[in-house]
């Protein structure tokens, strides 16, 4: 499908903010919602008696504070800790105001609001005497910095925290992701779909160890913007701007990864497929490496017990009790270990031939391809039926 002008210049602009470290991206109170009630389903006590941190927020614009501040009780919250980021620290195109809820509060100061982050805690007690906790009872003080969620302050809220949730800024991903790893929490975070092989992030996939969440409709959602550049009105929606190929990261269970999904059989996929690359064509098996390539999630044949390299979109529906995952094509070390032979130079003079114009080179430990021209594929998962033998 080729990309409309109008849908060209988006990306760009995403692209651009992404570049720019433009990283202030505000969730929809739905998409919050939708995600937290997957694991609430699975397990209704997932929250109860927890100190939840939500590391890289802005209570007074970001829906996440509010969200769990409004659900204190029901949840059955221990404590609620959420930080935000100095607006001396954010990039000036963003324009900042004290808000009154700062202003009209007697630690309110002129210049730590725009040097220091703030801390926001809300714990199970009634302060204003109405007879609920809610976010009437949220208390807030100036951190001693920034709010940078790699600062020792920081990090220790973290570890005094059982569960983070956070929309963390796509330009630290993999900063963000060591960071989360490393505190051995449960977590659930928002990032672009390409985290999933990141060297930080695969190997937490591939142990069962992490996975993706229930997820937005069709892997995209409609963020908040402060940029004039970037917040640009998409599906009529003043204001708020589309970003495709993200997901919720997390160790929380939910009951949609342990859903069987009912692929059809390789005949049946060669014979009906809706994809004219799959529909009396058939797999292409890849020159370098045992196994078949499957363009596409739907088509992925359920009676095939050898090794298949499906698009990274498969993790939305993958069941670790079917399919087990055995590597990656970005990682050429994971590659060569477990057994994908280098490309030859007779393979990349007929992929230049082709038109071919990657910078590719012979000794790559890259998936190949042949048929129906010499080529190399685009992010693939390598998986296998588990009661495969």
């Amino acid at each position: 499908m080729t990309e409309t002008p109008a849908a060209s210049a988006k990306n760009t602009k995403i692209s651009a903010a992404k570049t720019a470290k433009k990283d202030e991206f505000y969730t929809q109170w739905v998409d919050i919602q939708r995600e937290m009630n997957a694991y609430l389903e699975f397990d209704p006590d997932v929250f109860r008696d927890k100190v939840i941190l939500l590391p890289c927020d802005d209570p007074e614009w970001s829906n996440f504070t509010k969200f769990f501040a409004l659900h204190f009780m029901d949840l059955g919250l221990k404590k609620l800790i959420s930080t935000s980021f100095a607006a001396d620290s954010k990039p000036p195109e963003i324009e900042y105001q004290p808000t009154l809820f700062e202003t009209e509060a007697p630690q309110f100061d002129e210049t730590m609001t725009r040097s220091n982050g703030k801390l926001f805690v809300l714990e199970r007690k009634d302060i204003n005497g109405d007879g609920v906790v809610n976010i009437d009872d949220l208390q807030w003080s100036y951190l001693e910095g920034s709010g940078d969620f790699q600062s020792a302050e920081v990090t220790a809220l973290r570890d005094e925290a059982d569960i983070l949730i956070t929309n963390p800024p796509f330009s630290l991903l993999k900063e963000f992701f060591t960071w989360l790893i490393e505190s051995g929490k449960k977590y659930s975070i928002i990032a672009n779909q390409n985290a999933i092989t990141y060297k930080v992030v695969f190997p937490q996939i591939q142990a069962n160890k992490m996975w993706l969440g229930k997820g937005f409709p069709g892997n995209a959602s409609h963020f908040g913007s402060p940029y004039e550049d970037t917040a640009v009105a998409t599906d009529r929606r003043e204001g708020l701007i589309r970003v495709s190929g993200v997901q919720w990261f997390t160790n929380i269970d939910h009951g949609q990864r342990h859903e069987r999904v009912e692929f059809m059989t390789m005949a049946d996929n060669i014979k009906h497929s809706k994809h004219k690359e799959v529909r009396g064509v058939g797999y292409h098996r890849y020159v370098n490496y045992d196994a078949i390539d499957v363009p596409f999630t739907v088509a992925i044949p359920s009676d095939y017990g050898g090794v298949m390299g499906v698009p990274v979109t498969y993790l939305n529906k993958h069941n670790p009790d079917e399919y087990e995952i055995v590597g990656n094509s970005d990682d050429m070390d994971m590659t060569k270990e477990i057994g994908v032979r280098p490309l030859g130079r007779e393979f990349i003079v007929a992929y230049r031939a082709g038109g071919g114009t990657g910078h590719y080179s012979p000794g790559m430990h890259m998936l190949g391809l042949a048929e129906p021209s010499p080529r190399t594929v685009f992010k693939r998962l390598l998986i296998r039926k588990k009661d495969a033998s």
